[in-house]
Formats: structure tokens, C-alpha cells, sequence
């Protein structure tokens, strides 16, 4: 598919132009080498159960590089994030409101997918054993038993560099939070550093995307040593799981997004078919970042003063990650009811509590919500990390739908605080979407 420049026009998905590059082979695309990974891996196990059993390393390795660096992505994107606004006085208003429209509906999010998924328990029957799991040397240590004073006292470090040492995600998101209203306080001398977090950031991406080529192998050695040790049987549960989310998902458009479009004077088909190109190019890239800048002008485009869309957009980058949400929620419960673990609604609510705020540390580049939801999984010390191996097989499959929720949400999100701000020219933003919806159709 060629990629929609800033200032293109809607066009058709997979549309050609002049100049455009040419599609690489489907065999060089990383969904299809996971899924052969994991083809693979279910031929070993299956087959050569006394090799799958020794091949297990190779998600582990995989998830070590990419809990190396979650910690600092985490910290970039939030301080990035929220210092970029500059003049928090006169943009306070539009900020404040995204956060409360953030907040409420990545807890609907949260609560739609923890009730699908303990009503339909795709993880059920599965008896994996956590002894059998072998966990990543950075999994914390169990966590002692804390009222909820306790809890707030140790969401500030005591030092800024211990958190990162040990990766306490709660704590980092703490930190990042602080130093970026100081640095947005200082005003233009704290562009330098600024700009400095930018290019760790970048830096930081290009580590996930050379990390995420060993995906394929990864996949390989998680699957085949689950195949080999459990049987067959636990892909049915994975199928399960991956039918449970996309109903998820379909819930959440239908339940949330939907109702919210027609608020914001929208309709979200014509919206979805707006944005098309976009759309399907994270699906298949499992990227958000990727389309920012194309966005970033189509709302411009659709009548969207703007400040509103320069503040909003980057803002829900970091903080409105509806489909992460549902990843996260989805995943955590299934993983706690393969390996057994207490569910009790007590327990799922503070897995709640915490996935408010881990969910806002996700970075739009494929691989980190792996990292985040390891260090949710160490924070709540309920469910063993090392469980998220059986997963990781069927993740791409996953995060194409969530990331494609992500970017949908995003731009709901931003008309809904426009129409608060009465920042949009709701002439202008009829024109473009009956023009778009009539050509895509």
C-alpha cells in the first residue's frame, strides 16, 4: 500500500500513485512471519515434542530486549507528551477536558472487556502450570500485602534512577508526569531537552523495531514449547481467545464509539471510511505512530481548529489508548484463568485501578503493549509474567485490531473536544465526509 501523505487527499487503500513505492513481497511482512513462526512451532511441538520443550529461550530473549527499554519509552512519551503544550494556563481548559474524556473512556473500555471475558472464560480448562513457566529474570520479586495508604506512598519513588532499576512502571509514570510540568514551567529553555527526549525516543523506537524482527522466532519457541508440554488443546483456547477480543472490540465500537460519534455530530462510518487509509495501514503495521502526521492534517482538514488538534491528538497518542485497554483487560484475565490464578472481582478490580494507569505509558510503536503488560502483570503480582509466552504467538493477530482501535478512538476523541471548545466548522466537516464516504463507496 503506498503511504498517504500529509497533505493527500482521501484515497483508496492500496491505491498506486506515481512514484509510490511498490509493495514488498507478502513474505517479507511480519504478521505472516509470526503466523509461520507459529506454524512452525506447532509442527515442532506437535511432532518433536522433545525439541519444543528446549525452545521456550527464544520468548524469553524476546521478551527481556523488550522490557529493556519500556521503562524509558514510557517516560519519553509522557514527558514529550505533555511538556510539547508549552502554555498550560491557556490551553489548561482543552487539556483538562481530554483528560476527563480520556479517562472515562478507557475505563468503559476497561470494564467492557473484563466483563466479555470473565463471561465467556476462553482461558478456562487450559491448567497451565506456573511452575512449568519460566519467568524473565526482571520479573519482580512478590510484592507484601498493602492497604491503600501504602499503595500511594509507593507510587513516589525515593529515587528517580531506582525506578527505572527496577522497572516500577507506577513509579516511572509518577516521575515522567512531574519532570514534564517542570520542563512545560520553564517555557522556551527547555526546548533543548525537549528535544533531546524526542531523539532518545526515536532512538528508543528503532531498538522495538529491530527487536520485533525476532518476533517470528520468539513466536516459534513460545508455541512449540506450549504445544509440546500442554498438547494440541491450548490452541483452541488461543482461537478462543482471539474470537473473544475481536467480539470485544465490536462492543466497544458498537457500545461506545458509536453513541459518542452521533454526539459529536458524526457518523462513525463515514468517519472510519474518512480515515481508511490510515486505518488499514495500522492494521497492517500494528503502528500508530506510523500515521500521525497524516492525521494530524486530515482533522485539520475536516474543519478541526488547529490548537484543539495539536493538543488533543498527541495528547490521546499517550493517554487514550481504548484499544490497548481492552488488549490489556482481555489478555490479563485470560492469562490468569490459564494458569489458575485468583480472579476474585476484588482482585480484578485492582487490576483495573492499575491498567488506568499503565495503559498511559504505551508507546505507538508494535511491541511495547508486550512490555506494558508485563510490568502490569509484576505490579499486581497475581499473574505470573512469564504466562505472557502463550500469547505472544497470537499478539499480531491482537494488536491489529487494538491499534486500529486506538487510531478510531483518537479521532472520535478529538471532534468530541472540539465540539466542547466550539472549535470545528461543522459545514466544512459535512463537505469532507459526505465526500469521502461517496467516493469510498
Amino acid at each position: 500500500m503506498s503511504e498517504t501523505t500529509p497533505t493527500d487527499a482521501p484515497a483508496e487503500a492500496g491505491a498506486s500513485a506515481p512514484g509510490a513505492r511498490k509493495r514488498p513481497p507478502f513474505y517479507r511482512d511480519l504478521a505472516f512471519q509470526v503466523l509461520a513462526g507459529v506454524a512452525l512451532g506447532v509442527l515442532v511441538g506437535a511432532l518433536a515434542p522433545s525439541v519444543g520443550q528446549h525452545v521456550q529461550f527464544l520468548g524469553d530473549i524476546f521478551i527481556h530486549l523488550i522490557q529493556m527499554v519500556v521503562g524509558l519509552i514510557i517516560f519519553c512519551t509522557v514527558t514529550h507528551g505533555i511538556a510539547s503544550v508549552r502554555d498550560l494556563g491557556k490551553v489548561g481548559r482543552i487539556a483538562i477536558r481530554s483528560l476527563v474524556y480520556f479517562e472515562v473512556v478507557t475505563t468503559i473500555a476497561l470494564v467492557i472487556a473484563l466483563v466479555v471475558v470473565n463471561v465467556l472464560k476462553p482461558g478456562s480448562g487450559m491448567h497451565i502450570d506456573p511452575s512449568s513457566l519460566h519467568a524473565p529474570s526482571s520479573a519482580t520479586e512478590p510484592a507484601k500485602s498493602e492497604g491503600f495508604d501504602d499503595f500511594l506512598v509507593n507510587l513516589v519513588p525515593t529515587s528517580a534512577v531506582q525506578a527505572f532499576a527496577e522497572s516500577s512502571i507506577l513509579q516511572i509514570l509518577v516521575f515522567s508526569v512531574l519532570f514534564a510540568c517542570g520542563l512545560a514551567s520553564v517555557g522556551e529553555k527547555a526546548q533543548p531537552v525537549l528535544d533531546l527526549v524526542h531523539t532518545v525516543q526515536q532512538a528508543l523506537f528503532w531498538i522495538i523495531r529491530k527487536v520485533m524482527r525476532i518476533a517470528p522466532a520468539a513466536a516459534f519457541g513460545a508455541i512449540g514449547y506450549t504445544v509440546s508440554e500442554y498438547g494440541l488443546g491450548t490452541l483452541l483456547s488461543l482461537g478462543r481467545l482471539v474470537a473473544v477480543f475481536y467480539l470485544i472490540v465490536v462492543l466497544f465500537f458498537g457500545l461506545v464509539l458509536w453513541p459518542v460519534s452521533r454526539y459529536a455530530g458524526v457518523s462513525l462510518l463515514k468517519l472510519l471510511r474518512y480515515f481508511r487509509a490510515e486505518l488499514v495501514l495500522v492494521l497492517g503495521t500494528s503502528s500508530s505512530e506510523s500515521v500521525f502526521p497524516q492525521l494530524t492534517a486530515k482533522l485539520k482538514k475536516l474543519g478541526v481548529d488547529e490548537p484543539v488538534v495539536g493538543l488533543v491528538l498527541p495528547t490521546a497518542y499517550s493517554f487514550n489508548h481504548d484499544g490497548t485497554c481492552l488488549y490489556f483487560a482481555a489478555v490479563s484475565v485470560f492469562l490468569g484463568q490459564a494458569t489458575g490464578a485468583d480472579l476474585s472481582w476484588t482482585a480484578q478490580l485492582g487490576l483495573l485501578l492499575v491498567l488506568l494507569l499503565t495503559s498511559k505509558g504505551g508507546a505507538g510503536v508494535s511491541g511495547s503493549a508486550i512490555a506494558v503488560l508485563a510490568l502490569t502483570l509484576s505490579a499486581t503480582d497475581t499473574i505470573p509474567v512469564s504466562s505472557i509466552a502463550l500469547v505472544l504467538g497470537v499478539h499480531s493477530i491482537l494488536s491489529a485490531a487494538f491499534v486500529f482501535t486506538n487510531i478510531a478512538g483518537n479521532c472520535v476523541a478529538t471532534l468530541v473536544v472540539a465540539r466542547w471548545e466550539k472549535a470545528i466548522d461543522r459545514e466544512r466537516l459535512r463537505t469532507e465526509l459526505d465526500t469521502g464516504y461517496r467516493t469510498a463507496a
